[in-house]
């Protein structure tokens, strides 16, 4: 068998990867690996030559190496076949949420497919590619997906900001199906329609299914969803509370949100195209208060140069909500940004809570749903934060 090319990383590089991180930067290569293939996959060995294990290479990222097997050249073979088998095993462990017609079927890191990602809604998958190697092999797992899934219809939705950290260019095509690919899909009893082509993110925001569930559970009273894209809390609050009102800026979701309530009879559901700061600072002043208010917003803290902003932002999302919470009042709040540990964002939430003067009970911890594993040793995978509150 031909040798693969080599990367020689530095001993700080070698401690990384053998603690259990898949990423290497590139800062911490002593000797790049020869190659022009795009995303080529290449041996790693130690300053001495130890291997370490082989990783895709990528040619102009930051982020150079990552880890797909820590056995050498000699003990597997990385080509087409390793891949599928990556697939396989990742859907095979999604067998632990069966009749969930919406969900994530591929996550990166955390499923040993770096930067490769793939979401459920009924017989649609979009796809999404986040380094150079999964980028060069996305055309072969799109057929293989199709063949292990029986999809009618394969998206690629390559138009995240993450492309542009892997100068890799933004793209949204059909890679297998033809005509419009719309979907439906359900969250408990509730059913919502996507467009893969054309929604954000890759069509709607399954990592908080779940959160959107045990939010319908324990909410009450009157209602307020702040950031509420297509109604995902909106809809699931609306089974017990008496009036739910959803906030949303984008107006095409403010309206898809409007139809998937009126379509699963939730009349009790009212959507208001607008700011979310500017509402709740509006409701602040003028004294409306809540028995439920759900913060879910964008990812406010994309690099952690920007952590001091976001953190100030969310601190404003949090104090204006607790202010505007009934006593006992249930607020669940959110963050998926990346670069803001669980520790710093409750932080945030008590400090808000201290200058709201009003003392709280931490009732729930969450995270991101089963399909949305986390990878230890990763902290990045990580990166939604959940808590339940009551204000007293």
């Amino acid at each position: 068998m031909p040798s693969l090319p080599t990367a020689r990383v530095s001993l700080k590089g070698a401690k990384t990867l053998r603690r259990g991180s898949p990423w290497l930067y590139r800062t911490e290569l002593m000797e790049p690996p020869v190659t022009d293939t795009p995303g080529a996959v290449v041996a790693v060995v130690d300053p001495q030559g130890n291997p370490i294990g082989q990783a895709l290479y990528a040619r102009r990222s930051p982020l150079a190496i990552r880890l797909l097997t820590r056995k050498s050249p000699a003990e597997e073979k990385v080509d087409d076949a390793f891949f599928i088998r990556r697939v396989e095993a990742a859907l095979a462990r999604r067998g632990v949420l069966p009749g969930r017609d919406g969900l994530r079927l591929v996550h990166g890191e955390a499923d040993l497919l770096p930067g490769f990602f793939v979401d459920r809604y009924g017989p649609g998958l979009t796809i999404q590619t986040l380094s150079e190697g999964m980028d060069a092999r996305k055309e072969m797992l799109a057929r293989a997906l199709v063949k292990l899934t029986g999809a009618t219809h394969v998206v690629c939705r390559d138009d995240a900001s993450g492309r542009d950290f892997e100068s890799l260019p933004r793209e949204v095509r059909l890679l297998h199906g033809e005509g419009d690919a719309r979907f439906g899909y359900h969250e408990g009893d509730n059913r919502f329609e996507v467009d893969l082509t054309g929604d954000m993110k890759t069509g709607a925001f399954l990592d908080q299914v779940d959160n959107h569930l045990r939010a319908g559970e324990l909410g009450r009273g009157d209602a307020l969803d702040c950031f509420s894209y297509h109604g995902g809390f909106a809809l699931a609050l609306a089974k017990h509370c008496t009036s739910v009102l959803a906030v949303e800026q984008d107006a095409k979701a403010a309206a898809r949100a409007q139809a998937n309530a009126e379509a699963n009879g939730r009349a009790n559901v009212k959507v208001e195209n607008g700011n979310a700061f500017d509402v709740l600072r509006r409701f602040d002043q003028e004294g409306r208060r809540f028995d439920t208010i759900v913060l879910d917003p964008p990812g406010l803290a994309k690099r952690r140069e920007g952590l001091a902003t976001a953190l100030r932002a969310y601190h404003e999302l949090n104090l204006r909500a607790l202010r505007c919470l009934k006593p006992d009042g249930l607020l669940v709040t959110c963050s998926c940004s990346g670069k803001l540990d669980r520790e710093g964002f409750e932080s945030m939430v008590l400090d808000a809570a201290a200058d709201a003067k009003r003392p709280v009970q931490i009732l729930e911890r969450r995270g991101a749903g089963l399909d949305h594993p986390v990878l230890a040793g990763l902290a990045e995978t990580e990166y939604l934060k959940a808590l339940y509150v009551r204000a007293l």
